[in-house]
């Protein structure tokens, strides 16, 4: 029994013995004969746009407010009861009613003028008949001169009392129009200053009108920089979500003797902020140059070094290590082994090694073209 144990133990352990052997002759065949053999990490899946050369100014950044140029407390103009005011929040254009005032005195009092208005031109009627009377009996000896001047005088009085109620009837139609009061521009309604029922006289604020069509960002900037800057120059303006160019309107020409500064006031793209949102505007400080720029997503950011990758013509990544420079909106300057028209990882790349295959996913040049716009 012992013996067969023995027998069926060496007859296991020589298969054994063959089957490595034919494995390994078939790996050491498949070798031979060029089967592809994995190596390294699998190509890495990046977006690449194309490094350009831009002109570019060194910039400051001022903190400035998104202001409107048009925010007025609208008064009436005439005395009455307020009958109806606008909800806050109201959107108007300019002409819409914000307010009405009980119009039922100017209503009475325009009748009044009207009727004062007929009886004197009944008066300047019959004054005109009698004057021309008396100049019919004055031309034949029949009447004193003094009697024809009074007619003169009388009729000349009625025309001018008739005048005279002539502009208190147009005064008061424009009162009577005034007991709607009406946006000045458009814009929203952002406050109630009075309440139904409450009367109002001349000059009582009674709505809140802001126009939030025609926005403006307003910063104070330091007087040395205001000469780097002209009417209709573009600056970058940039809040949370990035950056946007926008127009410079005006610069005021006055500054403040304490902060040294002056007020600048850029054209806010119309739709991007509301009233009061903080942003901050960049500020040429030198003039413009030449400079390499990629989009700020091409930098990685390590401790104690700054370096982008570069695609190289063997698709592999290419490690460069830069200095950064001046900015404008999603593009930034890079000082070092790069050159304008290389492919630039701008995805993809924060875990990549220098010389890992890399396969392009995004297409080139399309992130550049919209990092400066």
């Amino acid at each position: 029994m012992k013996m067969k144990w023995a027998i069926l133990s060496a007859g296991t352990a020589s298969a054994l013995l063959v089957a490595a052997a034919l494995s390994f002759t078939n790996s050491t065949t498949a070798i031979a004969q060029g089967a592809p053999q994995r190596q390294g990490p699998p190509p890495a899946k990046v977006s690449v746009a194309t490094a350009i050369t831009t002109a570019m100014a060194p910039t400051v950044e001022m903190p400035g407010t998104v202001i409107s140029p048009a925010d007025s407390r609208v008064a009436a103009a005439i005395s009455g009861t307020v009958t109806w005011i606008a909800d806050v929040g109201t959107a108007v254009e300019a002409g819409d009613v914000i307010a009405r005032i009980d119009d039922r005195d100017w209503t009475l009092e325009l009748a009044d003028r009207e009727a004062e208005i007929a009886r004197l031109e009944a008066r300047q009627g019959f004054m005109t008949r009698d004057l021309a009377r008396f100049e019919e009996l004055a031309s034949s000896g029949n009447s004193p001169a003094q009697r024809l001047d009074q007619a003169r005088m009388d009729l000349a009085t009625t025309k001018a009392e008739l005048d005279r109620a002539r502009v208190a009837l147009s005064r008061t139609r424009v009162n009577l129009t005034r007991a709607e009061v009406r946006a000045p521009f458009p814009g929203r309604v952002v406050e109630r200053l009075a309440a139904q029922g409450e009367f109002a006289s001349p000059g009582r604020e009674l709505v809140r009108l802001v126009d939030t069509y025609h926005l403006e960002v307003r910063a104070q900037i330091p007087v040395a920089l205001a000469s780097a800057l002209d009417v209709g120059a573009e600056v970058t303006v940039t809040d949370k979500d990035g950056g946007v160019a926008a127009p410079v309107r005006t610069i005021v020409p006055v500054g403040n003797e304490v902060s040294r500064t002056v007020e600048l006031r850029v054209t806010a793209p119309e739709g991007r902020w509301v009233v009061g949102t903080p942003v901050r505007v960049s500020i040429p400080t030198a003039s413009v140059r030449e400079v390499v720029a990629v989009p700020r997503d091409a930098l990685v950011l390590r401790p104690g070094a700054v370096f982008i990758y570069a695609v190289a013509d063997d698709n592999t990544a290419r490690r460069i290590d830069v200095t950064t420079g001046t900015a404008r909106g999603d593009l930034i300057e890079v000082v070092g082994d790069v050159q304008a028209g290389e492919k630039i990882i701008i995805r993809g790349g924060e875990r990549l090694r220098p010389g890992q295959t890399v396969e392009l996913t995004g297409a080139v040049g399309s992130t550049i073209a919209a990092a400066g716009r």
